[in-house]
């Protein structure tokens, strides 16, 4: 698995929107400015962070964008999943089901499928605020000690 820049950019527009949420909205060119992006690049990340329900948009002079949930309410995984699609480590386990004609025979699936298993879990219990505060490096010590 490969996070694109279209995943990373939606994490960076959604931390974005929760720092400088002041009930109000906040406009793409804003966002582009502090993040040193691409305008065109974000319009079409922010476009598929609204149609898969994380952010709520307001066209017009203060028209923007802002957050639907609060920053502790989002998992990392479920914004990356809109933006990557899946977030399997082999094609043959894309689709949530094993798609491929060895599977009978495949000596590795069982390997692909809990690493697919141990990131979704990973990822899922990440949520926007532990990246805005500072959190991850907690959690990966609360691992690195169940080990």
């Amino acid at each position: 698995m490969i996070v694109s820049t279209k995943g990373r950019y939606a994490l960076m527009v959604m931390i974005d929107l929760a720092n400088h949420d002041d009930g109000g909205y906040v406009s793409l060119a804003d966002i582009s400015d502090r993040q040193k992006l691409s305008m065109k690049y974000l319009e079409n990340v922010v476009s598929m962070l609204n149609k898969g329900g994380m952010l709520r948009s307001l066209r017009g002079k203060n028209g923007g964008y802002r957050l639907i949930k609060s920053p502790e309410d989002y998992n990392i995984g479920e914004i990356l999943r809109i933006t990557e699609g899946s977030l399997a480590p082999v094609d043959c386990i894309k689709s949530g089901e094993v798609s491929c004609g060895r599977a009978h025979s495949c000596v590795t699936l069982p390997l692909w499928i809990g690493l697919d298993k141990v990131i979704d879990e990973y990822l899922d219990n990440i949520t926007l605020q532990d990246l805005m505060t500072g959190n991850v490096d907690k959690l990966i010590q609360d691992q690195d000690t169940s080990r």
